[in-house]
């Protein structure tokens, strides 16, 4: 598995990387994206909405389930990742590089992890 240095974690498997402007850019983890296997439709937000720290902005459907992935910050929504309502499989293909929304105004946001806490607590598991 891939944890990438510069990027934060959360517990429930989502990635966070705060850009120039300070958006946040947000996607899950691969080993989010191995838990859940092939993953056939993805339901994102639309530019302009709201997102709220620890609740679900957007899900995903795997060939096991629907899952919902969790914001890890609180903000609106200032980019979306169009590409991936018709090729999800680029998740399961580049997990780091298939982010899912950029946000902007970001008011608060969860405890975040550093790559090395977010592998010891996959661990820890």
């Amino acid at each position: 598995m891939n944890y990438p240095k510069e990027l934060f974690y959360t517990k429930s498997h989502e990635w966070l990387k705060y850009e120039e402007n300070d958006a946040a850019v947000v996607g899950i983890t691969d080993y989010a994206q191995d838990s859940l296997g092939d993953l056939v439709f993805i339901n994102l937000p639309e530019v302009g909405d709201a997102v709220s720290m620890g609740e679900s902005f957007a899900d995903v459907e795997s060939v096991k389930a629907v899952s919902d992935v969790i914001s890890p910050v609180t903000g609106s929504v200032c980019e979306v990742n169009e590409e991936l309502m018709d090729e999800p499989e680029k998740i399961n293909e580049s997990p780091y590089e298939a982010w899912f929304i950029k946000v902007e105004n970001v008011k608060d946001h969860e405890e975040l992890l550093t790559a090395d806490e977010y592998e010891k607590f996959l661990k820890e598991k």
